[in-house]
């Protein structure tokens, strides 16, 4: 029997489309402290730190002005990054446990001192009535002689979210879990898993940057049946296969979940690519080389997912299958099996196989995984662009570690077979395809990339009992880049 999923999950789509609200997300060009490394006193952090928030506080009121009800501003967005633990402590503030004590920063500044970032932040969420979600340095005092994985400066730095109620509350606060070379900060003891209720749209979660990778926290607040997710980033795009909006625009799709996702403005470390995705649309921006390094404020109406706001079912479908439930790879489709090449892309050695002809059916195995091809290609005013579909499993070990099994079929960058992986952001070549693979994961984030960052959306996603996935996809506007069936193989990170 095959499961219908993804684009046609219209029954629930329409069980919720009747309650919607508004989200704004806010691509902010930092201005960043030119020398990171030297320590500021407050004085100066706070200066500093008071030239972003000025600019959120602008936006706030421009998001405010289009209805918005709930706005979300990107990592390191107001003391900016490539700090050192010694030299961030000027930017630090001690944020309370809104589980633990309710406090309004904005009606009650005198309670704590130096906070004068979560005051400022929570006057901007009163002042425009909006729930705000920002991002700043957390400073948590702990006793060496108490604790004994206490920092030896008695105390933890975190990457932390923090969530304003529209009258200024603060709600939530969250420890990214999942650090990307980030010398400033300390990872949690232990994962915190946190959401926060809204009156308008139920429940949402809490994410930073790198963790939507990972299982831990990202997994756990879908297997809690969280299904609208805040996701702040300062993501540096990696073509073919992790452009922050092709990802995005993914992970929502395969999670079947709104994902309100922001990234930093910074041309020089490739930082672009922000959208307000849900499983059934996406309003996006991602800035093409020449544009002016500016900001970017998004705003769109989107349905309510939360399930229990809107009287759905909460149960998750399951992690992972076994190989005895997932079935048998695909027997070999043909003998061009024969012809897979090795080469490097997103410094992984994936398995190759050229496009040599106009249509036709394609397989390429990396081990027991096997992906398939079906095509037709359109090559535009002559086109001699250079196609491959590539497979790969096994576990990335490049600025992360994670387990994959993916399938993509990528433009490659040249017409020597050692191109293929390599970025790429233009084409002309449109392609009519159904690309399928059998993943051992029920996690497969299936995204269609199109010439110049274009998102296409897939026509046709569904996964059967055997593990097999399949997308389909036609009547292309644009170019094709890359289309992609990236399965995350949670269960195996540990291994």
């Amino acid at each position: 029997m095959v499961l219908l999923v993804l684009l046609l999950v219209c029954a629930s789509a329409e069980s919720a489309m009747h309650a919607s609200y508004v989200a704004a997300v806010y691509e902010h060009s930092v201005v960043l402290n030119p020398e990171p490394d030297v320590t500021l006193s407050r004085e100066e952090a706070l200066q500093h730190m008071w030239k972003n928030l000025d600019i959120y506080e602008l936006q706030a009121a421009r998001a405010a002005q289009q209805g918005a009800q709930i706005l979300v501003f990107p990592e390191d967005g107001i003391h900016g990054f490539n700090f050192t633990r010694s030299s961030i402590a000027g930017y630090l503030e001690t944020i309370p446990d809104p589980q633990q004590e309710n406090w309004n920063p904005c009606m009650e500044p005198g309670r704590y001192n130096n906070t004068e970032v979560l005051q400022r932040l929570s006057c901007v969420a009163r002042r425009y009535g909006l729930y705000l979600v920002a991002n700043m340095a957390d400073l948590q005092p702990c006793s060496t002689m108490t604790n004994h994985i206490c920092p030896p400066d008695g105390h933890w730095q975190f990457n932390t979210n923090v969530v304003f109620s529209s009258d200024g509350l603060l709600v939530a606060r969250y420890h990214k879990n999942n650090l990307y070379f980030e010398r400033a900060f300390d990872k949690p003891a232990q994962t915190e898993v946190i959401t926060f209720d809204t009156p308008f749209a139920g429940r949402f979660g809490l994410i930073i940057c790198f963790d939507i990778l990972f299982h831990d926290p990202t997994l756990v607040l879908l297997e809690r049946g969280v299904r609208q997710v805040i996701f702040p980033a300062a993501w540096m795009n990696q073509l073919p296969l992790l452009d922050l909006i092709q990802f995005g625009r993914a992970f929502s799709l395969g999670a079947n979940v709104t994902l309100l996702a922001v990234n930093i403005r910074n041309d020089h470390l490739m930082m672009t690519g922000s959208g307000i995705y849900t499983p059934f649309s996406a309003v996006y921006h991602h800035a093409s080389d020449g544009d002016p390094e500016e900001g970017k404020l998004l705003v769109a109406r989107v349905p309510v997912l939360d399930p229990e706001w809107a009287g759905q079912s909460t149960a998750a479908e399951p992690g992972y299958c076994h190989r005895h439930a997932c079935g048998d790879p695909p027997p070999a489709a043909d003998p061009s099996l024969n012809a897979t090449f090795t080469s490097s892309m997103m410094h992984d050695p994936f398995k190759f196989i050229l496009l040599e002809q106009t249509e036709g059916t394609l397989s390429v195995c990396d081990g027991t995984f096997c992906c398939r091809l079906q095509y037709t290609l359109l090559p535009s005013g002559g086109s001699t662009e250079l196609y491959a579909l590539a497979a790969f499993a096994g576990t990335h070990t490049v600025n992360g570690r994670y387990s994959l099994q993916v399938c993509a079929l990528v433009r490659c960058a040249g017409q020597e077979t050692s191109s293929c992986g390599r970025e790429v952001k233009e084409a002309q070549s449109k392609m009519d395809f159904v690309l399928e693979g059998w993943f051992q994961s029920t996690h497969v984030y299936p995204s269609v990339l199109g010439s110049r960052l274009v998102l296409e959306q897939p026509q046709h996603v569904e996964r059967s009992g055997d593990g097999r996935v399949s997308m389909k996809h036609s009547n292309m506007t644009y170019g094709l880049i890359t289309a992609c069936l990236y399965g995350r193989m949670y269960h195996l990170d540990l291994q």
